[in-house]
């Protein structure tokens, strides 16, 4: 067994192909051969569709390891197999844009996250339609970026904000209660890369003031979705949702304190589940390895 020290390096690699035999086998083997210890595996089949799914960590104890070596060496087995794969450094945190509005409770609780170190990511920049949450980005020291929008200059924007996430090398878009629909173009250019957050209640309420008309129903379970952005409003793969009861007792302003808390607590997952690389896109729902 390889010996383990604190400077190893973790990778983590991202499989998915057609469902066959040997493919655990094939790169088990070979990351064994290149001194790669194994620490976590999981597989799933979709036996439905026939396809394999894994996400696998591994540790590298070399001195002056080079990733792209690992990376040119599977490029064999996932020629064999017709793999679709992806292999990270969980060192290198991702780097997250966060778009805002006038709410600050999915911001607050985002940042509280960062800097407490349970979130795998550097933070880009804090952009928004409204200059209501520039202090809170300030006192951090993060770079805010205002981006009003109007219908006239919409486009505009939204190609001001991609020209950003290009200039930061942003990898993620975290929609943290951003109150702007995003625009079918700007939905495919940002495609896997964006989650969005949003109140998910039995039955349904969409429009102004969800949380009043919740409790205008009587209401026994409210909750909160997190997910990609697509194009269909509020609709993406779903990746994370969290729920909690309410009853009679709770009125219309408990609701919106208890939505908040929902809120955070799915988003902050979610960016969490796909910023450690667990999450798979599959069509039009995910696969979450916990």
């Amino acid at each position: 067994m390889i010996k383990l020290k604190s400077q190893s390096t973790e990778l983590v690699l991202k499989v998915t192909c057609t469902a066959t035999g040997g493919i655990v086998a094939a790169i088990t083997s070979f990351l064994w051969a290149k001194n790669c210890y194994i620490s976590e595996l999981n597989q799933y089949d979709d036996e439905i569709n026939e396809r394999f799914f894994m996400r696998l960590v591994c540790r590298v104890d070399l001195k002056d390891f080079d990733i792209s070596l690992i990376r040119e060496g599977f490029t064999d087995i996932a020629k064999q197999f017709d793999m679709e794969w992806q292999l990270y450094d969980s060192s290198i945190p991702k780097r997250v844009l966060i778009m805002v509005s006038k709410s600050d409770h999915c911001l607050a609780n985002l940042l509280y996250r960062f800097h407490k170190g349970e979130l795998p990511i550097e933070i880009t920049a804090i952009v928004s339609n409204h200059k209501d949450l520039r202090p809170m980005a300030e006192r951090e020291g993060i770079r805010f970026v205002h981006l009003p929008i109007t219908k006239e200059n919409k486009r505009e924007q939204e190609l001001a904000l991609l020209d950003l996430a290009k200039e930061t090398d942003t990898e993620l878009v975290v929609l943290a209660r951003y109150m702007q629909i995003l625009s079918d173009s700007l939905c495919k250019e940002l495609s896997g890369h964006a989650i969005n957050i949003h109140h998910s209640f039995l039955p349904g309420f969409k429009g102004a003031r969800p949380y009043h008309q919740a409790f205008e129903r009587g209401v026994k379970l409210i909750g909160a979705t997190a997910h990609y952005v697509t194009s269909d409003l509020d609709e993406g793969p779903i990746i994370e949702q969290a729920v909690q009861p309410v009853d009679h007792a709770d009125c219309a302003e408990q609701l919106v304190s208890i939505g908040r808390d929902t809120e955070t607590i799915a988003l902050a997952r979610a960016v969490k589940l796909h910023c450690e690389n667990r999450v798979f896109l599959y069509g039009n729902k995910t696969l979450v390895f916990k």
